[in-house]
């Protein structure tokens, strides 16, 4: 599945999403990750929701988003709220959704120059 647009200047875009691939820009990634609208991206080491622990939502406090979008695999499946509540401590939104779904809406909001950061579960292909 393609997503366009395929680049805008200085902020992370999600170019394609395959199974087990994610794309941003034109770099192709095998691994969950953590996509912020602005600068690197970084390796998120977890596969599935079950894999997740506080810590994992913890990294995500350094870039201080408005909102996270979480991609939580091939269909949308809920985390529990204690894993994430240093997220709603801050006042930091999350959505979650399938990470089909959570690509697209992650590009809305960059468009509109949003403090994004997607937080996408990719299981192996």
């Amino acid at each position: 599945m393609k997503f366009q647009p395929d680049a805008l200047d200085g902020v992370n875009v999600i170019a394609r999403l395959e199974p087990g691939r994610l794309w941003v820009h034109q770099t192709p990634f095998q691994s969950s990750l953590l996509v912020p609208w602005r600068g690197e991206v970084q390796a998120w080491p977890a596969q599935e929701p079950g894999d997740l622990t506080a810590e994992h939502f913890a990294r995500i406090l350094a870039w201080s988003p408005e909102l996270v979008v979480f991609g939580s695999g091939e269909r949308q499946r809920f985390v529990h709220p204690s894993l994430y509540a240093a997220l709603i401590e801050r006042r930091i939104g999350i959505e979650t959704m399938d990470t089909a779904a959570a690509a697209r809406t992650f590009n809305v909001l960059v468009t509109e120059g949003r403090r994004v950061l997607g937080a996408f579960l990719l299981p192996p292909a």
